[in-house]
């Protein structure tokens, strides 16, 4: 019997179209391998959207070239996703060892071009746009106790340093009848907590019914009864009130938003085509805090924009200290071929922009502490991932505002067994990235 490997780089809509990749291939006949080594089939579901993921993969996908030619020549290298859909056939031009290159619209195709690829010639597929969502192929989810769930694919906002909608296409929308059914079926066999996903979710619905109805697939998908729901990732200009009403209204969704910031500086927010200034974001998060005053947020944020001036710097800075964000993911500007940003002169010096990402960093992690510092002492309802990668005596959790606790396993039970429960936990202690905790006496 064939096993596969499937390695994922990038964004959770990535991870989710990895299990799908790999509900394709085990409805195939394949099973999972513990490892690349021992693959017949390795997978790699790539990102393209940071230099660094592009550096990674193609390191990565190299360094098996010695595995072909070492003895295992039949072993079948895949790549997919987004750098597959950006270069097709110029994989083969880096790495003429791989066996089949697709997209990201045509996942459907993998065990077909696998098949034809066993004759020893290179099998590549991109298809320009996809008629069918990745979510209606087979599915084996990673934890069984989750589930994402996309409401939509592609993105129309063309912000001028991403890639995203060269690659994934423009925005489309599932029917909310069968986001709903998706759910349903998903808590019937027992999911605990679902992500709805979307480059943006909140204009989910513009295109299939004229209008964003976002706020309404929130209150139909919380109405199938899942425990714990969230969503990822908002684009500021367009998250609504009606999304924060309904935020606030619904106990199963979680307190946390991911609401992308990017810059702080009105002039860098322009060149960059966010569609929104600093006092526009500023208001959101009011509102956001209005309505739900225990919210906790995390962003992500460039440094070193072309054109980005020192000023423009400290406005990041002000922004980030006003928000006092509970987390951050901050990033060095990369240019992305095919980008309008790309064909920016005015670059910032590398020593310039990693000067001022270490400023910004150091400000994140304290913001960070000290919003982890304020849970010490209270009492949360946590969700049981299972057993700490570097500890198997530990186990990791999440608290519903999305913070990572750990706590030592209980005598006599298993971090399997543990693993997509609830337990109301005791935060004991803060660290900069997580929490420790211990479980209350009268946890359940």
């Amino acid at each position: 019997m064939k096993s596969y490997f499937i390695r994922t780089f990038g964004c959770q809509m990535n991870k989710h179209d990895s299990e799908r990749i790999a509900g394709l291939l085990e409805s195939a006949g394949y099973v999972p391998a513990c490892g690349p080594d021992v693959a017949d089939v390795i997978v790699f579901n790539t990102c393209c959207v940071r230099e660094t993921a592009d550096e990674r993969l193609y390191g990565q996908v190299s360094s098996l070239k010695a595995l072909k030619t070492g003895g295992r020549p039949d072993v079948l290298i895949a790549v997919g996703g987004c750098v597959g859909q950006r270069d097709g056939e110029a994989v083969l031009a880096r790495a003429a060892h791989v066996d089949v290159v697709f997209g990201t619209h045509n996942i459907h195709e993998l065990p077909a071009l696998l098949d034809a690829a066993e004759s020893g010639r290179p099998s590549v597929s991109i298809l320009e746009a996809g008629e069918t969502f990745a979510s209606d192929l087979p599915q084996v989810r990673e934890k069984p106790w989750h589930a994402w769930v996309p409401v939509t694919v592609g993105c129309d906002n063309h912000c001028a340093y991403c890639i995203v909608p060269s690659v994934r296409g423009p925005e489309r929308s599932r029917p909310m009848e069968d986001v709903v059914a998706e759910v349903t079926t998903l808590v019937a066999d027992g999911v605990v907590e679902v992500t709805l996903l979307g480059q943006n979710v909140n204009s989910y619905g513009r295109d299939r019914y004229g209008k964003p109805r976002f706020s309404e697939l929130l209150r139909a998908v919380a109405d199938t009864g899942v425990s714990r729901l969230r969503f990822a990732t908002s684009h500021p200009k367009d998250i609504s009130d009606e999304t924060i009403a309904a935020m606030a209204d619904l106990p199963a969704v979680m307190p946390y938003l991911h609401l992308p910031v990017q810059h702080g500086s009105n002039d860098i927010l322009k060149a960059m085509r966010r569609g929104y200034t600093r006092e526009e974001y500023l208001l959101r998060v009011g509102k956001l805090r209005d309505a739900i005053p225990d919210v906790a947020l995390s962003t992500d944020i460039i440094v070193g924009f072309p054109g980005e001036t020192e000023a423009d710097f400290a406005a990041t800075l002000d922004l980030v200290e006003r928000v006092a964000f509970d987390h951050a993911f901050t990033f060095i500007y990369s240019a992305r071929e095919g980008t309008p940003a790309a064909a920016l002169a005015d670059t910032v010096p590398r020593e310039v922009a990693q000067e001022r990402f270490d400023r910004l960093a150091a400000l994140v992690r304290n913001l960070s502490y000290a919003s982890n510092t304020r849970e010490v002492g209270s009492f949360r309802e946590c969700l049981i991932g299972g057993a700490s990668r570097r500890d198997s005596a530990v186990l990791g959790a999440r608290t519903p505002h999305n913070r990572l606790v750990h706590l030592p396993l209980p005598t006599g039970e298993s971090a399997a067994g543990l693993a997509g429960t609830t337990r109301l936990v005791r935060i004991t202690a803060a660290h900069p990235w997580f929490l420790s905790g211990e479980f209350a006496d009268d946890s359940r």
